[in-house]
């Protein structure tokens, strides 16, 4: 992770801070250096921003890493009813994907 990339877009996120994509964005550039503050920010985005559906696929990876597989599970489901709502095929197909794949792993 790039310092100046994070200042950035902390520095978005305090100008737009009811843009989800920067809290997106803060919550991926953290993922290779900090669990626990990506984990922060995509349980900001779940809760306040559920609708913005990019969020569940690596948010649940995220949750897998963390060895937390009923959360998952959860955050898939919810990613898929979403996809659904929002009849966004593609995406619903790869949430779909990743939620069989984890249910075969922890079989």
């Amino acid at each position: 992770m790039k310092e100046a990339r994070l200042s950035i877009l902390l520095k978005y996120l305090e100008e737009e801070p009811n843009d989800p994509f920067n809290l997106y964005a803060i919550a991926t550039e953290y993922l290779s250096e900090s669990i626990e503050k990506s984990k922060y920010y995509f349980d900001l985005l779940l809760t306040k921003h559920a609708d913005y559906l990019a969020t569940y696929f690596h948010a649940a990876q995220l949750y897998i890493d963390l060895e937390q597989e009923e959360k998952a599970i959860e955050i898939y489901k919810a990613g898929i009813a979403l996809a659904k709502i929002e009849n966004n095929t593609k995406t619903q197909r790869e949430l779909e994907s990743a939620y069989q794949n984890l249910l075969f792993e922890i079989d």
